[in-house]
């Protein structure tokens, strides 16, 4: 797909996807490009500047970079969500099926009771704990 910038007779601007260029001059010889301003199907591309993807920074990240974005992953989950300890598997219950007012909760859960969450389709993460100090 290409995108082209185009203009009507009365100098309206506007946008449109194409297959490729031979797909606009076949819609464009055909009369089947219209202005969506005033309708206009004298319609020619207008002048612009050329859409370069730029690539991606391939640095690997660091351990601490690793680090510091878990400890503001755990940062931002006890700022937002609500600690049940234990009892993750049978709050996470609770909300799944109505019975208390959705909300975000943190907890543990056994390697069992996650198991059996998944196969009851109750959605939930497993995230990794990562201390926030050095010890």
């Amino acid at each position: 797909m290409i995108l082209f910038k185009l203009r009507c007779a009365s100098d309206h601007e506007f946008e449109g996807w194409f297959r490729d260029g031979d797909g606009f001059e076949a819609q464009h010889k055909a009369g089947e490009i219209a202005c969506p301003h005033c309708g206009d199907t004298q319609v020619d591309k207008a002048l612009m500047a050329p859409n370069i993807g730029r690539s991606r920074d391939k640095t690997p990240i660091s351990p601490a970079q690793m680090r510091a974005a878990l400890i503001e992953m755990r940062r931002q989950v006890e700022s937002n969500c609500d600690y049940v300890g234990e009892r993750f598997a049978e709050e996470a219950r609770r909300i799944h099926y109505g019975e208390v007012d959705p909300r975000g909760i943190y907890g543990e859960a056994t390697s069992d009771e996650s198991h059996e969450l998944a196969e009851e389709g109750i959605s939930f993460g497993r995230l990794p704990w990562v201390s926030p100090t050095d010890a």
